[in-house]
């Protein structure tokens, strides 16, 4: 992992190697939680870029990235650690097996307890153990990237279960005490403001709000991943997008949605944006149906100019 990073302008500019176009903020906020060793909470509308900032970073800080996807009702168990009860199950037979031989010649209860005592520890030490991403970031040798992402998803519960581990870089196991980061990672949460996240939570993080993009970024962001899109395009099929943001739509485009777009326009060998053209596209856009007839209701007032 890079152990310095020299500026602001480091961070951007190894985002653009990358294909990945920010402005001065996000660089800003990457670049301090890098130096701080701080969460940073990046919160955003689907589809701006938010996993990919976080895949950017590792990619520039030449870290491993650990990713957590969040869903309604994760638990600690399938985020930290799972125990392998296959494989106990095969260790209690097998001891089951010879429970002769190890309570030999042992006539009391107690005396029997006593010589099985050690046995029901053995069944929750390491070799049982299942890291899920949690503990294998905490457990890495080189420092992580470590992904939380869609936040939002998760029960309050879960939230919770995190402060510790987003404060002091610390998980507290039951059976195994507490396992604190042999490296500290740097951690992103995402968001897409599906609920609101907790104080404490937010208190622990740099906090990092990603818009849609302007017409001027997106455009630098269509000639860094299509660059075969002519100026021209590039410019109306960025115009059109943000024509279509400012719709009442069940599903605004994202930036991802947007350069499909552009790569299928320089497929279909496209020069400019018509009515026919779009309409043969727009799937690649629109996900709901119903947003497809508002749109082709109104496609010659967005067309226009």
């Amino acid at each position: 992992m890079k152990t310095r990073i020299a500026s602001v302008d480091e961070v951007r500019e190894s985002f653009r190697g990358q294909g990945y176009i920010c402005n001065d903020e996000i660089a800003t906020a990457v670049f301090l939680a890098a130096q701080l060793r701080k969460p940073i909470l990046v919160e955003g509308p689907p589809g701006v870029g938010k996993t990919e900032l976080a895949k950017a970073s590792a990619a520039f800080l030449e870290a491993p990235l650990i990713r957590l996807q969040c869903y309604e009702g994760l638990d600690e168990a399938k985020a930290l650690y799972e125990w392998k009860y296959g494989k106990q199950l095969l260790y209690t037979q097998l001891l089951k097996e010879r429970l002769g031989d190890l309570l030999g010649d042992a006539v009391t209860l107690e005396e029997c307890m006593e010589r099985l005592s050690g046995f029901g520890d053995a069944f929750y030490a390491e070799t049982f153990l299942e890291p899920r991403p949690l503990l294998q970031a905490l457990r890495s040798e080189e420092a992580p990237v470590l992904l939380i992402d869609e936040i939002d998803k998760a029960d309050q519960e879960f939230e919770a279960f995190l402060l510790e581990l987003l404060s002091d870089y610390q998980i507290s196991i039951p059976e195994l005490g507490t396992v604190t980061a042999r490296t500290e990672p740097l951690v992103f949460l995402t968001s897409n403001n599906t609920r609101e996240l907790s104080d404490a939570l937010k208190r622990r993080c740099l906090h990092l709000y990603i818009p849609f993009p302007d017409m001027r970024l997106e455009q630098q962001i269509i000639a860094a991943r299509v660059p075969d899109v002519a100026e021209g395009l590039r410019r109306q099929l960025t115009q059109f997008v943000a024509r279509l943001r400012d719709m009442d739509l069940k599903k605004q485009p994202a930036i991802s949605e947007t350069i499909d777009w552009a790569r299928a326009l320089v497929l279909m060998h496209a020069e400019e944006l018509s009515p026919a053209t779009v309409d043969a596209t727009l799937r690649l856009l629109l996900k709901h149906e119903e947003d497809m007839v508002t749109v082709r209701g109104e496609m010659h007032r967005l067309l226009k100019d």
